[in-house]
């Protein structure tokens, strides 16, 4: 591994796909998914004199001013940090098929609706073949022309950037970071996640017949009662919209036990 010395340089010229991965990569130090704090600041010393290099004129201000108006431009959602795909709107990545998949996946319920169509296993991942059907379909609709080697890569680095246990997969938590973090659903319940005895427990008691699904009204109820449980503020907009996006996992407003686990559970280890 390089040391920090080397840090991968802010060229800002066009990167390719896999040039802006190291980069992230590089600066997401704790790989929770943002840039902020301390990396933050590494970043934007980085982008400081990187564009002295490119001699872009750089005004006299301090750091921090500068800092916070570069915040106010990019951190479209004003938390304070960057995710990867506000990233990729300032470096100029010349595949930006980030933003080509947030123009066409840009809600959670055509996230799942999407997933649903490539997990065609229903394995409840993503593997790499299904990913690369995924993509190439992804690229005809945004009408970026590709040939096979650029697929190869692409697909290798989606995989490398969102596959956090490193399986050769994407789980749906793995797979929905691609989305905006306003829209990922799947993030509120990062803190929620349940065990599988847990789960089992919730199941059963929703699932009443115990014919093995659950429908729309008592998927309504098992989120209302998890949120209260949690001690969470919920809106009933948000509400609406999780209870849509999960439905869209479901098969024909059947919602089946292992498509609620994806969302509900910790992931598999």
């Amino acid at each position: 591994m390089a040391g920090p010395q080397q840090a991968p340089h802010l060229h800002l010229a066009e990167l390719t796909a896999s040039q802006f991965l190291d980069i992230w990569r590089h600066f997401d130090a704790d790989g929770n998914g943002y840039i902020e704090g301390k990396e933050l600041e590494n970043f934007f010393q980085e982008l400081e004199s990187a564009r002295k290099g490119a001699g872009v004129d750089s005004k006299k201000d301090n750091l921090g001013d500068k800092m916070k108006e570069f915040m106010h431009k990019y951190d479209k959602n004003a938390d304070g940090k960057i995710e990867m795909a506000e990233l990729a709107q300032i470096l100029p990545t010349e595949e930006n098929f980030l933003l080509c998949f947030r123009q066409h996946v840009g809600s959670s319920s055509e996230f799942m609706e999407a997933w649903r169509r490539y997990d065609t296993d229903r394995s409840g991942y993503i593997e790499a073949n299904e990913l690369k059907g995924f993509l190439s379909d992804l690229l005809k609709k945004a009408n970026r022309p590709y040939d096979e080697p650029k697929l190869q890569e692409y697909t290798q680095t989606i995989l490398r950037m969102f596959d956090m246990n490193g399986d050769g997969k994407l789980g749906l938590s793995e797979m929905s970071r691609l989305l905006p973090v306003q829209e990922n659903f799947l993030l509120k319940f990062q803190g929620m996640k349940l065990s599988s005895d847990e789960f089992n427990a919730i199941f059963a008691f929703y699932d009443k017949d115990g014919n093995g699904f659950i429908d729309e009204n008592e998927l309504d109820a098992l989120l209302k009662d998890l949120y209260e449980k949690n001690k969470k503020e919920m809106n009933i907009q948000q509400l609406t919209n999780y209870r849509k996006s999960i439905m869209n996992l479901s098969d024909g407003g059947k919602l089946y036990r292992k498509e609620l686990e994806m969302v509900l559970c910790n992931e598999p280890p």
